[in-house]
């Protein structure tokens, strides 16, 4: 192992990644989107885009807007399905990704649906290696509890605790890999949502999903995005993002994964001091595709010019009188 990577590799839920930054859900496809943009075999590892039991049309067009303070989308979950990615993302994901580690961003419309697509995702891997393990193409599983439970009229899953604590039990029911339970920045206590979840059998928190937000065009008096309101993304919500870390880390015993508003190596450290072990990049991505790989050689360089042998020792290590 050379220097630079003994500085920066983690370990969370029993992973090894070579550096904390991954891709997040919903920015880097299926790895393989990405592949001749974006030099994945640089990065820690990426989260796929999400992956339903049946495929997912969508919000519509348009879905992506730009605004001063960062981005606004509405892409609604749109995805090929469990069929499709089982036939054609994940021989991609085991092949190709080397050391580059895959976390599988789940969805559903109904707390089965979480566990019908696991499980034909373990199904898979299992068929391919002739043994569920770990280094098959996909290292652990991303539950997106922020979707709406369709059968209990919308409410998002992680916004009541008996649903997400279902939620989490059905997955943990099917796989024995790591699971990430994505939780959104609008609960009342997110903190109290993470334990459920770890309580439930969550092996790490990812914090934060985007903010609800609205951009109008003054010019035609509608909104910019199709389906109309969407998710906010970017710089500002770095330290909605943050403070989320910070209340989770102290909250529950498990990996974080802090995601929302990273576009430099100071934004990421800011997370990981606040006691996050790995920093998801999502919209910086989309506006300079090298801004990941940036980032990791930053860190590394702040590393060394502070005198930090590992990255690892400075998770949580923020001074808060």
């Amino acid at each position: 192992m050379n220097t630079t990577a003994a500085i920066l590799h983690v370990e969370a839920a029993g992973i090894r990644f070579r550096n904390p930054v991954l891709l997040a859900a919903g920015t880097a496809g299926y790895g393989r989107e990405l592949n001749d943009v974006v030099d994945l075999h640089a990065l820690g590892g990426i989260v796929t885009k999400a992956v339903s039991p049946e495929p997912r049309a969508g919000a519509p067009a348009p879905r992506v807007a730009e605004f001063e303070g960062g981005m606004i989308n509405a892409v609604g979950l749109a995805n090929p399905g469990l069929d499709a990615v089982r036939r054609e993302h994940l021989p991609w994901l085991r092949e190709q990704l080397g050391d580059t580690r895959a976390i599988m961003n789940v969805v559903g419309s109904s707390i089965e649906d979480f566990g019908t697509v696991i499980a034909g995702i373990e199904a898979s891997l299992a068929d391919s290696t002739g043994n569920a393990g770990r280094g098959d193409g996909v290292h652990a599983f991303e539950l997106n509890v922020s979707c709406p439970n369709v059968r209990a009229g919308g409410v998002e899953f992680g916004a009541n605790p008996a649903t997400l604590a279902e939620v989490v039990r059905v997955a943990r029911a099917v796989s024995r890999r790591p699971l990430f339970v994505k939780l959104s920045p609008t609960l009342p206590d997110v903190a109290a949502a993470a334990r459920v979840a770890v309580d439930a059998g969550a092996d790490g928190i990812t914090v934060v999903n985007t903010l609800p937000g609205l951009v109008i065009d003054p010019e035609n008096r509608r909104p910019v995005l199709g389906f109309g309101s969407g998710g906010v993304s970017g710089p500002g919500l770095l330290p909605v993002g943050v403070l989320a870390t910070y209340k989770v880390a102290r909250a529950v015993r498990v990996p974080v994964i802090g995601v929302g508003g990273v576009t430099s190596a100071a934004d990421a450290l800011q997370y990981i001091l606040a006691g996050a072990t790995l920093v998801a990049i999502g919209t910086a991505a989309l506006r300079e595709p090298r801004a990941p790989e940036r980032i990791v050689n930053d860190l590394a360089r702040w590393c060394a010019n502070h005198g930090v042998s590992s990255l690892a020792s400075l998770v949580g290590a923020v001074e808060w009188n």
